[in-house]
């Protein structure tokens, strides 16, 4: 276990059962992930893959997978390469088995070493829901953890967030600052970033591709 997921212990054990009594509740469904509907779920897949581009061959991890839908979706769009789905939550996981138990190179684990490295990471939600915890120590979490898929990642990442432009909030969600992550990932990984503000959610999408040398 590195030492950022014991500092982090705590918020990690708490966002693991909240999203397996979602799961429990409502089962491999966009409410068992806690999306408002099917086709907003959809959407944040469309933009969190524009890192990968017109590459159809590309390993991919996704990093908070739940049940599994993006690696449905990706097969459905033509994605041939190896998926491996992560995920903290052990329901999600056996959900994800379950439902995607047929399709090609698609496997799934709660073990953060088995995750080695891919071409590609991208991460959906992971970073929204901090229930009790401080904004800032949720920050913290937040970046450690942005730090640590940059690490598994070849060619790029890429991840969602609530908006802190959003004009509704409540206490048990983060919204972040998009000025703040564009400017802590060009700061730390690289110098090819995009923001994507502009697909109707109150929410923000942030695409890293690795520096060119």
């Amino acid at each position: 276990m590195t030492g950022e997921r014991i500092r982090h212990q705590r918020i990690l054990d708490g966002v693991g059962a909240y999203y397996t009594q979602k799961i429990l509740e409502h089962g491999p469904t966009h409410c068992g992930v806690d999306w408002n509907s099917p086709q907003s779920q959809v959407l944040r897949f469309d933009q969190l893959l524009k890192v990968v581009g017109p590459e159809r061959e590309c390993s991919i991890i996704d990093y908070g997978c739940g049940y599994g839908a993006l690696a449905g979706y990706i097969r459905a769009e033509g994605y041939v390469g190896p998926y491996l789905g992560y995920d903290i939550s052990e329901e999600m996981i056996n959900q994800a088995l379950k439902q995607q138990s047929e399709l090609p190179n698609c496997t799934f684990t709660t073990d953060l070493k088995a995750l080695g490295f891919a071409d590609y990471i991208v991460a959906s939600g992971i970073f929204s829901v901090k229930q009790g915890v401080p904004d800032e120590e949720w920050l913290t979490y937040v970046t450690d953890t942005i730090k640590e898929i940059a690490e598994h990642s070849r060619k790029g990442f890429s991840f969602n967030m609530l908006t802190a432009y959003a004009d509704w909030t409540r206490p048990d969600l983060f919204y972040g600052d998009p000025r703040f992550f564009i400017d802590h990932c060009i700061r730390n990984y690289s110098r090819h970033v995009a923001m994507l503000h502009n697909y109707g959610l109150y929410e923000f999408t942030i695409l890293v591709s690795a520096d060119k040398t």
